[in-house]
């Protein structure tokens, strides 16, 4: 893409091609406002995937000039998340950025987030809660969450040696090598998805950086239940079990495996 032309004499500056993901699920009530924050002229297009929303998602989405693909059965928030990628992909994104429909992440961080990415200093960009002392808990985040989300972190630092404040959250984006190069389809169709891409990012050495973020818990949000937190939590431990045997190669997993 190419900015806005400037003064006379002065050539347009040319940058990436920014496209925002939204994998969405009975988001009707929190979209439009959601959409209404992203910060005029930070990107070029607005993706939405519906995962077989029973409510009126697809109904507001129709009304606001956003790009929309239903699907025709509900796949999980990791299937959305492929179907999210392969579009932008092929719509030509060379940044994608993934914007939860329910407002939890604030999109008027999105320039934020994709700075490193045009900088070229980074190939995928996280937004971390904890980089904030205090700003987790201050924006509402359970301590039954914050406490899983920080014990999980370390744990996944331990096994993939890195340093992350922050594994858990659903602010990222990418380059276009990211996702050309990380064999996310592979992945799983649940939650466990969002583990899986960032221990893949470590394994096939991807750059990744942390921005800090806050973040929002009100009812109007989209939360898990207790079950499914159990099991995204024993999947995490499961992904990173699968990396530690398959770079000792004691047992070839695929997800590793360019």
């Amino acid at each position: 893409m190419i900015d806005a032309v400037g003064p006379p004499g002065v050539e347009p500056v040319e940058r990436a091609s920014v496209i925002v993901v939204m994998p969405a699920y009975n988001a009707a009530r929190t979209l439009a406002s959601t959409w209404r924050a992203i910060p005029v002229g930070a990107v070029d297009e607005v993706l939405l995937v519906d995962d077989g929303s029973v409510d009126a998602t697809l109904d507001v989405a129709a009304k606001l000039p956003i790009r929309t693909l239903p699907l025709p059965h509900n796949v999980g928030y990791g299937g959305n998340q492929k179907t999210c990628y392969l579009e932008a992909l092929r719509l030509g994104a060379e940044i994608v950025v993934m914007l939860h429909p329910d407002g939890q992440y604030d999109p008027a961080l999105i320039p934020e987030m994709i700075a490193p990415l045009a900088a070229g200093q980074a190939d995928m960009v996280l937004g971390s809660r904890m980089l904030i002392p205090g700003g987790a808990r201050a924006g509402g985040m359970p301590r039954y969450r914050y406490v899983s989300n920080k014990a999980l972190t370390v744990i996944e630092n331990m096994a993939l040696s890195t340093h992350f404040s922050e594994l858990h959250t659903g602010y990222r984006a990418y380059n276009r090598r990211f996702l050309e190069t990380v064999p996310f389809l592979r992945n799983s169709n649940d939650f466990v998805f969002d583990t899986q891409i960032i221990a893949q990012a470590v394994a096939f050495g991807q750059r990744v950086v942390e921005v800090p973020i806050a973040t929002r818990y009100f009812a109007e949000a989209s939360s898990t239940s207790m079950r499914a937190n159990l099991r995204y939590g024993l999947g995490t431990l499961a992904t990173m079990t699968r990396l530690r045997l398959h770079r000792h190669h004691l047992l070839r997993s695929r997800l590793f495996t360019p």
